[in-house]
């Protein structure tokens, strides 16, 4: 049987317990954690003589990812001009990274066809320039690199989210858009001139190239309902929309 003196030697075994944990707790919470012996960027500091924590980099220090060695590659640029030319040769595979990813960039704004009919655009948004005005066609490739890689107009900087060497696939991509909407019969591979001419009325598209049927231009163009003309018919050459005055 406990007795009542017990019973207070018992509480008094737990209360110095107790504050004996609320000491060895209270000993940890030190601020050594919070006001570490370090260095703040920007703080000052008695160590060095300048007074100043941050260090200058010493010459020749690039950044990580901003080497920059080859400034065609990097910027577009050749000689402080756009460049008219890639900075590598044009492959099938370049070709294919590049409609892949203008697909999940590009065609939002600017349309499968590149017309400036893009998703966003039939919601409201500002319609960009068709890649098939004549202003566009005339661009060199470096200028649809800058424009990726700084933005332009309401357009935003993608150079962030779309590598250097995807930025020059989608410029290739735009190329051969560019190229398919104004193409003729003598652009195409020999097999498909003879598979385009062996059909009813090749006379006809033989006389005027620039108006061929849709089917033989499947290798080229984006896969989609309204592949060639979003407003119907057969012919290749796209209407095309008014020069909106950017991109």
């Amino acid at each position: 049987m406990i007795t009542r003196s017990d019973r207070r030697r018992l509480l008094r075994a737990l209360a110095a317990g107790g504050w004996l944990a609320a000491s060895l707790l209270a000993a940890g919470c030190r601020n050594d954690m919070r006001d570490q012996p370090r260095s703040d960027p920007l703080e000052s500091s008695r160590f060095f003589p300048d007074g100043l924590a941050s260090r200058t980099p010493v010459p020749g220090t690039v950044a990580r990812g901003q080497l920059g060695g080859d400034l065609h590659f990097e910027t577009g640029m050749v000689s402080g001009k756009l460049a008219t030319t890639f900075p590598y040769p044009v492959s099938a595979e370049a070709l294919a990274r590049g409609r892949q990813r203008f697909a999940i960039f590009c065609t939002p704004c600017h349309g499968q066809l590149g017309d400036g009919q893009g998703m966003v655009v039939r919601r409201g948004f500002k319609q960009p320039s068709s890649f098939h005005v004549d202003r566009l066609r005339a661009a060199p490739p470096g200028y649809f690199f800058d424009v990726m890689t700084n933005g332009f107009g309401t357009m935003s900087s993608y150079a962030s989210q779309v590598p250097a060497a995807d930025r020059w696939a989608i410029a290739a991509y735009i190329r051969a858009l560019q190229r398919s909407q104004h193409a003729t019969l003598a652009d195409l591979p020999p097999a498909e001139q003879a598979r385009l001419l062996a059909k009813p009325g090749a006379a006809d598209t033989a006389a005027a190239p620039d108006s061929l049927p849709a089917a033989g231009w499947d290798w080229l163009l984006p896969v989609g309902g309204d592949r060639l003309n979003p407003l119907g018919g057969d012919s290749l050459r796209h209407p095309g929309s008014e020069d909106s005055g950017h991109e």
